[in-house]
């Protein structure tokens, strides 16, 4: 089970924080190396990944340490009407790590400090479909003409 701490400093779980649960393992290294895009669907890890990194309200951020520790986390904000919030949560780095390599999250630019790098996270650009003209379309400009 995956644990966060709030301001206060107690530590949350990510089902009491309403963040999805998963394994979080240090991985050491930098970034890992980007491959192609992957048509296979997410497993419900990395479906929860995603929809949290593609919400423009919670910025995600991958935070690699001195010592090669990887943590991928947002903040999340406190809910007036729960009371749920009001800290970092944890997302699983297996599943990002595996949706990094798959091609469905890009890493920003590097934000380097003396003992972290930070990279922003954010939804892969999905590849440009090739656009060709439908034939019904071509039908109709070739009667006008």
């Amino acid at each position: 089970m995956t644990a966060r701490r709030q301001q206060t400093g107690t530590v949350r779980t990510p089902a009491e924080a309403g963040a999805p649960a998963g394994p979080a393992p240090a991985r050491p290294g930098g970034p890992a190396p980007r491959r192609g895009r992957s048509a296979a669907p997410p497993g419900p890890a990395g479906a929860d990944v995603l929809r949290i990194v593609g919400d423009s309200r919670h910025p995600v951020f991958l935070t690699v340490h001195a010592d090669g520790r990887r943590r991928y986390g947002y903040w999340q904000p406190l809910d007036a009407g729960t009371g749920k919030g009001g800290c970092y949560v944890a997302l699983a780095t297996d599943a990002c790590d595996a949706l990094y390599e798959a091609g469905r999250i890009a890493l920003g630019e590097p934000l380097v400090d003396a003992t972290r790098t930070t990279y922003r996270v954010r939804a892969a650009q999905a590849p440009a479909a090739s656009r060709s003209t439908p034939r019904r379309t071509a039908q109709r400009w070739d009667r006008a003409a």
